[in-house]
């Protein structure tokens, strides 16, 4: 019975053009943004390498062009991204609800629980295609902008694009509770557009100024932006010989990790949000009237 019902919830996603209209946009902004953070990097170390930048050298060293600045640009590309992921899981259950098309899942499945335990799976599995394609895209990008010297080597490849689908499903994931919670399709994009664009970012600039960037950690962009950053922190300062615990902040904040803990806490922390989120709609899907 799971079967048919993982088919049923699969067939619904790809007989639409939501998945591909969301698609092309994931893949250009992805490409994108590898591309210009590949050439911003490159004309930094250029830059840093004909000017006066021996106390660096010092500190780090090594020299200028053996900096794999491409790690910041990867893993800040790969939080932008996952943007649509989250749009996408978003409209999972609030489109059916807009539709009216709940009312058939949930009358031809043994159990409104098996329809959703379904729907999760198939989400969780949309979130690891979406963060594949981001991946892939700013891999390219930054492949075509940078100098092979400033790019990870293969365990870091392979980090980073591990943190990049966790992230990607993650956020998918956290979208379909957002989703279920408010049930309105145009209500959920703009809340959860302006919530992780706009509104945190704001309060982790406020934060940071009065000194609590340990808060920022907390909240669910910084934590879910904290899973690849950290990734690309720890990668650069691994490579780049003794780094002063004073510069290590300013390398987290240039990996889009500012105020998040290590990856694996950031990880459970918007595990956690995502649970709250998923569960709540879950129960307010369960309980409502399809009459």
């Amino acid at each position: 019975m799971m079967g048919n019902l993982l088919q049923s919830e699969f067939r619904k996603t790809i007989t639409t053009g939501l998945w591909w209209g969301l698609m092309i946009p994931t893949v250009l902004l992805a490409f994108g943004w590898g591309l210009g953070t590949g050439f911003l990097g490159k004309g930094f170390v250029d830059l840093a390498s004909q000017s006066d930048v021996e106390q660096l050298s010092d500190i780090f060293g090594i020299t200028p062009d053996q900096w794999r600045v491409s790690l910041f640009g990867i893993a800040r590309s790969i939080n932008v991204a996952t943007i649509f992921p989250m749009i996408f899981g978003g409209l999972a259950i609030a489109n059916e609800i807009n539709r009216r098309t709940i009312t058939t899942t949930f009358l031809t499945s043994s159990s409104r629980g098996a329809a959703l335990s379904a729907k999760m799976l198939v989400y969780i599995l949309w979130g690891a295609i979406f963060g594949l394609a981001i991946v892939l895209s700013v891999a390219l990008g930054v492949i075509l902008s940078s100098d092979s010297s400033q790019l990870p080597d293969a365990s870091g490849w392979l980090a980073l694009a591990t943190a990049g689908l966790v992230a990607s499903v993650l956020m998918t994931m956290f979208g379909v509770g957002v989703g279920a919670l408010m049930t309105s399709v145009v209500g959920t994009t703009v809340v959860l557009l302006l919530y992780m664009l706009l509104v945190e970012n704001g309060l982790s600039l406020v934060l940071s100024i009065n000194g609590l960037e340990q808060v920022i950690g907390f909240l669910p962009n910084g934590s879910v932006n904290g899973i690849t950053g950290s990734v690309a922190a720890d990668l650069f300062m691994s490579s780049a010989g003794v780094v002063p615990d004073e510069l290590q902040l300013a390398l987290r904040y240039m990996a889009g990790a500012g105020g998040a803990f290590d990856w694996w806490l950031s990880g459970l922390i918007f595990l956690s949000w995502t649970a709250i989120a998923f569960v709540g709609g879950w129960a307010a899907t369960a309980r409502k009237d399809i009459t």
